[in-house]
């Protein structure tokens, strides 16, 4: 799927990337495009044996993500290995997942003359079908606001939004009215946003998205991370984030330390209740790191990496332990991982089908025991990015119109930009238990 969010342009170029030299492997962004690389090499040479031993390569990389057993399964039909094609193809539709390439892209045509290719089809078929658990709560009145992030501050009952379009924070009333509540000091897109209730602050970030015309050139590659005071707006302080970075997601912990994600160049970054400086806190295993979820002890934290899954972080030692797909859960394309008693909320804007999903992870966090998709394939879903528990309801937005701007943040032709939603599941922190 092609670029909704700036992320998943960043996943787009990561895939497209041709031309590269040698390359030293150190980073995982640079892991990620010398797999790439490699992998189009031994197809192009036709060079069989390579391409499978790529392609498994890329897979263990990926941690089993729904693309790359598309890729490794590809290499297998070339090397005439149908029946480990077939498996590898079988895991991806037990994700839920579809892709027209199975159906159309000459690499799988010798999968559609076999005996089980028709369960196949039938299984994409029905991962397609619409499914609603959820209910409206809100529409944005506004269609241009091209709606982000939102937290909830449950002294006032409002919920706070921020819009890369329009460049500001507005705040949703209780009576569904909105009113600007800040705007972007540097005139870039707004991102990611934290209510701290504790202290009465509002932390969000402003991004300068790089080939975006939502910010000048110039800035492309800025980012900064603001605080307002929560009952007035009033700007109480901005911090210029790293030379590069895109820090579009972030995290409150329960002690007031804020956790950054850099969507592009795969940083994780932390900045201390009261502090004026940004620490890096991992240990470089993420290329696109999202939405984070603090674990209640405040020592781990579960970060959904857009290509990678979810990596269980333990802040004190860096190290990551990535939950286990066990073949059938697609831990991939989450922008926003949400955590409450046990049940794991994600935005899943980077699936075929996108949808809103809730996990059920193990006591020790080392793997998903079971999912139910909350919501999929429906007519007003769009792209949905984050959400945000208040209490035992979690809320999203839906129909955010990243799906109907391009790659530069144009409209798309005949396209037109459509209220977007704020959606709401009862009961949040029990669907996902089986």
């Amino acid at each position: 799927m092609r670029g909704r969010t700036f992320r998943q342009a960043c996943f787009i170029c990561l895939l497209l990337v041709t031309g590269l030299g040698a390359l030293c492997a150190d980073t995982p962004i640079e892991q990620f495009q010398s797999l790439q690389q490699e992998i189009r090499k031994s197809r192009s040479s036709k060079d069989w044996r390579a391409n499978v031993a790529n392609g498994h390569k890329l897979e263990i990389f990926l941690n089993e993500s729904p693309e790359s057993l598309l890729e490794a399964a590809r290499a297998d039909v070339h090397r005439g290995d149908l029946r480990d094609a077939l498996d590898k193809v079988n895991a991806f539709v037990r994700m839920g997942q579809s892709t027209e390439l199975l159906q159309s892209s000459p690499d799988f045509a010798p999968l559609r003359g076999t005996a089980g290719f028709q369960a196949i089809e039938t299984r994409m078929s029905e991962n397609r079908t619409p499914i609603s658990l959820a209910s409206p709560a809100y529409r944005l009145s506004d269609a241009a606001l091209l709606p982000e992030d939102l937290d909830y501050d449950s002294q006032t009952r409002r919920f706070l939004i921020t819009s890369v379009r329009e460049k500001k924070i507005v705040a949703l009333d209780a009576a569904g009215m909105l009113h600007d509540f800040a705007k972007s000091p540097d005139d870039w897109p707004m991102m990611a946003l934290r209510v701290d209730q504790r202290r009465r602050l509002v932390w969000a970030t402003e991004v300068a998205l790089r080939g975006f015309v939502f910010a000048p050139e110039s800035a492309w590659g800025r980012s900064a991370i603001l605080c307002f005071d929560l009952e007035h707006g009033t700007l109480l302080s901005r911090l210029e984030g790293p030379h590069g970075s895109a820090l579009g997601d972030m995290a409150l912990a329960g002690n007031g330390d804020l956790i950054l994600s850099d969507g592009d160049g795969g940083g994780l970054y932390r900045l201390r209740s009261n502090a004026r400086s940004l620490q890096r806190i991992d240990g470089a295993d993420f290329i696109s790191p999202q939405t984070s979820a603090v674990l209640p002890d405040g020592e781990y934290i579960l970060v959904p990496d857009y290509l990678r899954g979810i990596g269980l972080f333990e802040i004190a030692t860096k190290k990551v332990r990535w939950l286990s797909t066990q073949a059938k859960f697609a831990l991939n394309g989450i922008d926003g991982l949400y955590y409450n008693r046990g049940t794991l909320m994600a935005t899943q804007n980077g699936t075929n089908p996108e949808r809103v999903i809730a996990f059920t992870v193990s006591a020790n966090f080392s793997k998903v025991t079971s999912e139910k998709v909350i919501e999929r394939s429906t007519k007003t879903l769009g792209d949905p990015t984050h959400g945000v528990f208040a209490g035992r309801v979690f809320y999203y937005i839906a129909n955010s119109g990243w799906d109907v701007i391009d790659d530069h943040g144009h409209l798309k032709p005949g396209a037109k930009l459509t209220e977007a939603r704020i959606m709401r599941i009862d009961n949040a922190s029990d669907v996902g238990a089986r």
